[in-house]
C-alpha cells in the first residue's frame, strides 16, 4: 500500500489546498503580465509607443516587409496564441494603411490569438456613410464589412463621422471621445466670453454638446458649397460680438470651411476665433489656409500625425494615448468604460 511506503508523510488537506490556491495565484499573475499584446502599423507607431509607456508594456514585435511592386506582407515575430491583440492603427490616407491594418487583423486571427481588438483612432472613409444620390458606394459600410470578415472582436475608435456608424459593425464598439481631452484643454485657456460655434449642420449635435458643457451660446454657420471641398458662402446665425470663439468639429480636411468660418466671424465682430477638431487629416492646401486665416490656433487630437515643421505653428495636437491606454486596460480587465467619458 502507498501508505506503508518508506518516507511517505501524506499531505494534510488544508495545506493541500492553500499549495494549490497559492499556485492559482501565481498563475493569475502572470496571465495578466502577458494576457495581451499591443502591435502597431507602420502609420501609428508614434501613438502606439505612447499607448505603450502609459500601459508600462513593451511594443510587440510586428515586421512588414515591402516588395518593390508595392505589395506588402505582415509577421508577428513573437507567439500569440490565445493572447489578446490589440492593433494600433489609423486608415488616413493612403489606402495603405488600411490594407495594412486587414492583414495585421488576418495574420493574428491565423496565428490562434484569442481576440483581435482593431484599436482605429481615426476611422477613414467614414464620411461615406449614406447614400446621399443615387448611384453611390456607402464606404463607411464596405470598410466595417472588410474589418469584420478579415476577424475584429472588437474596434477601438475615436470621434467617428455618424455615430450611426456603430451599427455597421457586428463586434462590440468602444466609441470614445475627444472631448475628454478637449474639454479640459478648453478649461485651461480661461476665455473670458467663450461662444461654441459649429462651422456646418453637420456638426451642431456635437458643438451643442460642448456649449452645454460650458453653460455657454452656441452660434450656427449655414454653409453653401459649389462642389465638394469649395465653399460657396457661409452665414453665421447669432451673435459673436466682443467673443471669445471656438469652432468645434470632428474633423479638418481642406480646412475650407473652417478658415472661412473663422474670418467671417471676425468680420462679425470676434474678440478672437480657435478652432478644435478631432482628426487632424489637414490634406492639400489646408496648412496655408490656416497659416493666412483669423484663427489664432486649431487643436487636434493625435489620431492622425501633423508635421509643424512643415506646416503651420498654429496647429496644436493633444495626445489620446492616456485615453487609449485606459481603455485597453479595461478592456482586459472587463470593466465598465463608461466613466472615460466627460459627456
Amino acid at each position: 500500500m502507498i501508505g506503508l511506503m518508506s518516507g511517505y508523510k501524506p499531505i494534510p488537506y488544508q495545506m493541500a489546498d492553500e499549495k494549490k490556491k497559492k499556485n492559482q495565484t501565481n498563475t493569475t499573475i502572470m496571465a495578466s503580465n502577458s494576457s495581451y499584446l499591443v502591435f502597431s502599423g507602420t502609420a501609428t507607431r508614434y501613438l502606439a509607443e505612447k499607448i505603450c509607456q502609459k500601459l508600462d508594456c513593451p511594443l510587440g514585435n510586428l515586421v512588414i516587409t515591402k516588395f518593390a511592386d508595392g505589395e506588402f506582407s505582415v509577421s508577428y515575430e513573437e507567439s500569440i496564441r490565445g493572447k489578446d491583440v490589440f492593433l494600433v492603427q489609423s486608415t488616413f490616407p493612403s489606402s495603405d494603411n488600411l490594407m495594412e491594418l486587414l492583414l495585421m487583423i488576418d495574420a493574428a486571427k491565423r496565428a490562434s490569438a484569442r481576440s483581435i481588438n482593431a484599436v482605429v483612432p481615426y476611422f477613414g472613409w467614414a464620411r461615406q456613410d449614406r447614400k446621399d444620390k443615387p448611384r453611390v458606394s456607402i464606404g463607411a459600410k464596405l470598410v466595417a464589412d472588410m474589418l469584420s470578415v478579415a476577424g475584429i472582436t472588437r474596434l477601438i475608435t475615436l470621434d467617428l463621422h455618424a455615430d450611426q456608424e456603430q451599427g455597421f459593425f457586428d463586434c462590440p464598439v468602444d466609441h470614445l471621445y475627444a472631448s475628454s481631452v478637449m474639454m479640459p484643454y478648453l478649461e485651461s485657456l480661461n476665455l473670458g466670453n467663450l461662444v461654441i460655434a459649429a462651422p456646418d449642420m453637420g456638426a451642431s449635435k456635437r458643438a451643442n454638446t460642448y456649449a452645454k458643457y460650458f453653460n455657454c451660446p452656441l452660434v450656427l454657420c449655414n454653409k453653401t458649397r459649389t462642389r465638394p471641398n469649395e465653399v460657396g458662402s457661409i452665414v453665421i446665425i447669432g451673435n459673436v460680438k466682443d467673443a471669445d470663439v471656438v469652432i468645434v468639429d470632428d474633423m479638418v480636411d481642406t480646412a475650407g470651411t473652417i478658415t472661412k468660418a473663422a474670418d467671417v466671424m471676425l468680420e462679425h465682430g470676434a474678440r478672437s476665433v480657435r478652432a478644435i477638431a478631432s482628426h487632424c487629416v489637414m490634406s492639400g492646401p489646408a496648412s496655408e489656409r490656416v497659416e493666412k486665416s483669423a484663427l489664432i490656433e486649431i487643436a487636434f487630437t493625435d489620431s492622425i500625425p501633423y508635421d509643424t515643421e512643415k506646416g503651420t505653428s498654429k496647429v496644436k495636437q493633444i495626445t489620446i494615448a492616456g485615453l487609449l491606454a485606459e481603455t485597453i486596460r479595461r478592456v482586459v480587465n472587463n470593466e465598465s468604460i463608461s466613466n472615460q467619458y466627460l459627456i
